[in-house]
């Protein structure tokens, strides 16, 4: 009796990790849940500065997706990331301090580091 409740119970996980793999495949997911999700895109009228950073953390298109909506969301900036690269292209229309970006980077789960 009792070695069939333990078959019982590796099915039981058997079958949720196959359901599991499964629902990841289908919905294209990545690491951090992503899909077909895109970011707004911001546009800048004056740009006066720009500035390139690395960003540690990023692991998929979900990840840098997240970080250019991060920086869209700083009033006067805008940034585009290179995920191959690792880095932040971070394009000025006014006056930001870094430690800003940095501060907004790091709650939403990043690490910045100046190049």
């Amino acid at each position: 009796m009792g070695s069939y409740i333990i078959v019982g119970i590796v099915v039981v996980l058997i079958a949720v990790g196959i359901v599991s793999t499964v629902r990841r495949i289908r919905s294209k997911s990545s690491c951090c849940s992503g899909g077909d999700y895109k970011p707004r895109r911001k546009k800048l009228k004056n740009i006066i500065a720009r500035k390139t950073f690395r960003v540690d953390g990023m692991h998929c298109e979900r990840c840098a997706a997240r970080v250019e909506e991060v920086i869209g969301d700083i009033h006067g900036v805008s940034g585009k990331v290179n995920l191959k690269r690792g880095e932040l292209t971070v394009f000025y229309a006014e006056t930001v301090e870094d430690e800003l970006i940095r501060t907004r980077l790091e709650k939403a789960g990043y690490t910045l580091t100046k190049r």
